[in-house]
């Protein structure tokens, strides 16, 4: 097993995700099978209970694991499905450890950093990288080199460094040149950041300098000798008009020949499959307007993966897109102002979790079916729609869903009783992969293109059973079901009108877009 591990300095936010993704992706087009592993030092088990607003979104896996950004940009960019073995944090660490000292497996030493810590961070990625049956394994340490919590994490890959064959293990590090006043490249930043792996034992073998504009020579001179790492060695990732440039810029760089030499790899092929999708990328035709009806409005973070998936669908349906943020709230405090969504070719409603914004939001879906847009919602934006159709259609006056009003008379979403009195956070949510059967005819039938689908789920709440025979015969269809939960409904007379209790966005690929978000982009165009 070969093992590529990406640290950062300097700052966070440089881009370690997408350097670790774009390694990746390249190594796989000279025919290689990768894998990869995230770090993130923070003390939580899983991503599952952060708030978007400090964390970005939750992305959610196959197995249900919930988990850090990042790994959703692994999935896009391998296209590929990983587990939440995929992701270590030091909650998970620490939990284990701790198990196993309860259980007496240590056999009453002292349990300690190093070696208990260490060694199991150690097994759980070459387990992990075994499991997979990749022959390269990507690690991105998360957090900045010289953070207190990433070091066991780090003192852990020196011991692999130390244990592995020399050829097996190539170190990337990644930081920022910033640019003074004058324009000039400052490399101090990048030389501390060295200096500080360095005296944790580590040192780079290849440099990713994070920068605005090419570095110059005299910089990749200085860096390297510096840093000592050889001229070549140093990476200019400078600012990219697109995250899916950043493979072929890094292929440009000689990024993946420095890599393949060091770890004594063979080229197997070229794939030229995403350099094909970048140039469709350039060549869109027209615009299509959308406007997101969201609470995280301000942090586009929060829904990176619907952005990806807009993006997947307009380059597939040859479109420009411009994806517009509106927050929910701003409806509810102004309603006149609805109308401003008469100026958007397709409104969308996304997933989310507590009552704010929430009426905002079915004043939006409202609009969207009354005047004929093109409408898709996904998870709550589902839910909300179902809402909307039983108070204002259906005749259901006052209907909610008991998340956020628990007396209300028309409880048509609710938490089924399998799910009741549970008290863990995650226990009451159904997420990851289940089926849905879809129903012959249907929009999702046609669709899909088949009548059995499997996608990705993340929510608690469900709508209720009791009421579909009366919203059904309202003209709303549940074209969608696994057994008595309602994944998809619809309205056949409507130009598009979509909704999905599960996460298509999880699912979306570059080059093989999400089924709903292409017949979303589909129908905006046809319209």
């Amino acid at each position: 097993m070969k093992y590529i591990i990406v640290t950062g300095g300097v700052m966070s936010g440089l881009g370690k995700g997408i350097t670790t993704a774009s390694i990746g992706r390249n190594l796989k087009n000279k025919g290689h099978k990768v894998t990869a592993i995230k770090i993130d030092p923070y003390i939580n088990i899983d991503a599952g209970t952060m708030s978007p607003f400090q964390h970005g979104e939750v992305y959610v896996l196959k197995d249900g694991g919930e988990v850090d950004l990042d790994l959703g940009n692994y999935e896009r960019f391998l296209d590929t499905e990983l587990t939440r073995e995929h992701n270590l944090t030091t909650g998970k660490i620490y939990e284990s450890v701790i198990s196993k000292e309860r259980r007496g497996e240590y056999l009453g030493k002292t349990v300690q950093i190093i070696p208990h810590i260490t060694n199991e961070i150690k097994d759980r990625i070459r387990r992990v990288a075994a499991k997979s049956g990749a022959d390269i394994c990507l690690i991105e340490v998360g957090g900045t080199v010289g953070d207190i919590e990433s070091m066991p994490f780090l003192e852990a890959v020196r011991q692999m460094h130390r244990e592995e064959p020399k050829e097996n293990l190539a170190f990337v590090h990644v930081t920022l040149v910033p640019m003074d006043p004058q324009g000039d490249q400052k490399t101090k930043p990048t030389q501390h950041s060295v200096k500080e792996l360095r005296q944790l034992g580590l040192k780079p073998n290849i440099i990713v300098t994070r920068c605005k504009e090419p570095l110059l020579e005299s910089t990749v001179s200085k860096i390297s000798l510096f840093c000592d790492v050889a001229e070549e060695a140093v990476i200019s990732a400078h600012d990219a008009d697109d995250i899916y440039e950043v493979p072929l810029m890094m292929e440009e760089e000689g990024l993946t020949d420095i890599l393949m030499k060091h770890l004594e790899l063979s080229s197997f092929g070229s794939d030229d499959a995403w350099a094909k999708m970048v140039d469709r990328m350039h060549n869109l035709k027209g615009e299509v307007r959308i406007g997101i009806v969201g609470k995280y409005t301000h942090l586009e973070d929060s829904y990176l993966s619907i952005s990806a998936s807009i993006k997947h669908a307009a380059i597939e349906c040859g479109v420009n897109y411009e994806a517009c943020w509106i927050n929910a709230e701003s409806f509810e405090e102004e309603p006149d102002t609805i109308s401003c969504l008469s100026e958007y070719d397709g409104i969308l409603v996304p997933g989310g979790f507590g009552e704010r914004g929430t009426e905002g939001k079915i004043m939006a879906i409202q609009y969207a079916r009354e005047n004929n847009i093109p409408y898709l919602g996904l998870c709550l934006g589902m839910q909300l729609s179902v809402i909307e159709f039983a108070r204002n259609v259906a005749g259901l006056e006052n209907a909610n869903s008991t998340e956020f009003d628990e007396n209300t008379p028309y409880p048509v979403i609710d938490i089924l009783p399998e799910q009741e009195n549970v008290v863990d956070m995650g226990a009451t949510m159904r997420l990851g992969d289940y089926e849905a059967d879809l129903k012959p005819g249907s929009l999702a039938e046609k669709i899909y293109g088949q009548s059995k689908i499997v996608e990705r789920h993340r929510h608690r709440y469900e709508v209720n059973p009791n009421y579909v025979d009366k919203i059904e015969a309202s003209g709303m269809v549940f074209s969608g079901k696994n057994r008595n939960r309602m994944e998809i409904a619809e309205i056949p007379d409507h130009k598009f009108f979509f909704g999905s209790q599960f996460h298509p966005e999880f699912k979306s690929r570059p080059g093989n877009p999400s089924p709903p978000f292409k017949a979303f982009i589909q129908a905006i165009l046809d319209k």
